[in-house]
């Protein structure tokens, strides 16, 4: 038998430094080659047609052309899967938001006093494995808001939605999955509770950005927050999240702990919370994603009487966590990404029952 294909990675970075630290960890893992590094795009364009890399990775602020402004030209002209490397200034984490929308797979902060080099570089060879295998999604503009899923809910379905909940874990992915689902959506849509996997500060400008898409309002949780219709509640990066009841409202408990399925904040903790408080009151759906982050907590969601939606593959940049979820049996359906919207609705409206 011959010797599987290494993943083959290009660093793009104008930091010496940082070029040398990432070749010498990635050279680490025995699936992943460093083929070449470049300080600044024009040099990668060069590398990019001459070595043909399966991955890049990409920092933002460059001289002679900044990250953003190469990525787009790449996804136009050569789509490579790209993960942006950033700093975790506001601008940084700004810019990394408009890379996402523009085509790049995943988001990484650079290493710095809270992280050790060798945490984020593993973290950097899992996501290189994820990007390897996605699928790049053509850039379209933002979707216009459906008017016929915006109609604004009588004051009985008003009434009859408060007591239900939406959660919602993506990955890889996710942040344009989640910018095509959550602007779809009615003002008076039941709460709804989200675990993206992303590290911290990146999680504010991605709620903001999400909350200037959307009809109600999209933030960063914290600790306490209600979950109540019009209203969805981001997880903050490197914090878990969970629902919780208070008297008769569902709150979200934000804290630390160890990671769950490698993460932190992770889709299980979310969904078997879930799960335990609100039961058949919930609808669960696992989008986009590399692992199995939140297979088994959807599983105990659907045990538990709740709705459960995954992504289908065909829509999918990574068919992972939703494939893991449905052949563990804690899907009830799988649908296209342009559909979920629909079935929140219809989960609100109450035309759309749990499986049997």
């Amino acid at each position: 038998m011959g010797t599987k294909k290494k993943i083959g990675v290009l660093v793009v970075d104008d930091s010496s430094i940082v070029r040398r630290v990432l070749s010498r960890e990635l050279a680490k893992e025995p699936d992943i080659e460093v083929l070449a590094t470049a300080p600044d795009p024009y040099v990668a364009r060069d590398k990019i047609v001459e070595l043909e890399p399966d991955v890049i990775t990409l920092d933002i602020e460059m001289p002679r052309m900044d990250g953003l402004s190469f990525l787009r030209k790449l996804m136009r002209y050569h789509p490579v899967p790209t993960i942006i490397v950033s700093s975790l200034t506001p601008k940084g984490c700004e810019t990394a938001m408009a890379c996402l929308a523009s085509g790049a797979v995943d988001v990484l902060c650079k290493p710095d006093g809270s992280y050790s080099i060798r945490e984020v570089t593993k973290t950097l060879a899992q996501m290189i494995r994820g990007a390897a295998g996605a699928k790049l999604q053509p850039i379209l503009n933002p979707p216009p808001i459906r008017k016929e899923l915006c109609k604004v809910l009588p004051s009985r379905a008003m009434i009859e939605t408060t007591h239900k909940v939406i959660a919602m874990g993506t990955s890889t992915g996710g942040t344009e999955a989640l910018a095509t689902v959550l602007p779809a959506l009615p003002r008076t849509t039941p709460g709804i509770v989200i675990v993206q996997h992303m590290p911290e500060r990146f999680t504010k400008s991605f709620a903001d950005r999400l909350n200037g898409l959307c009809e109600y309002e999209v933030k960063e949780a914290e600790d306490g927050d209600t979950v109540i219709p019009g209203r969805a509640l981001l997880a903050p990066g490197n914090r878990h999240m969970k629902l919780a009841r208070d008297g008769a409202r569902y709150v979200v408990r934000v804290f630390d702990g160890p990671r769950v399925c490698g993460h932190r904040p992770s889709v299980e903790v979310l969904f078997d919370s879930t799960a335990q408080h609100a039961g058949a009151n919930a609808m669960g759906i696992i989008m986009t994603g590399m692992g199995a982050d939140g297979a088994d907590g959807i599983g105990r969601m659907r045990a538990a009487g709740a709705v459960t939606i995954g992504q289908d593959e065909e829509t999918c940049v990574v068919y992972g966590m939703p494939r893991e979820a449905y052949e563990r049996g804690g899907i009830q359906e799988q649908v296209p990404l342009h559909q979920i919207a629909s079935k929140i609705v219809a989960f609100a409206e109450g035309t759309l029952k749990a499986a049997a």
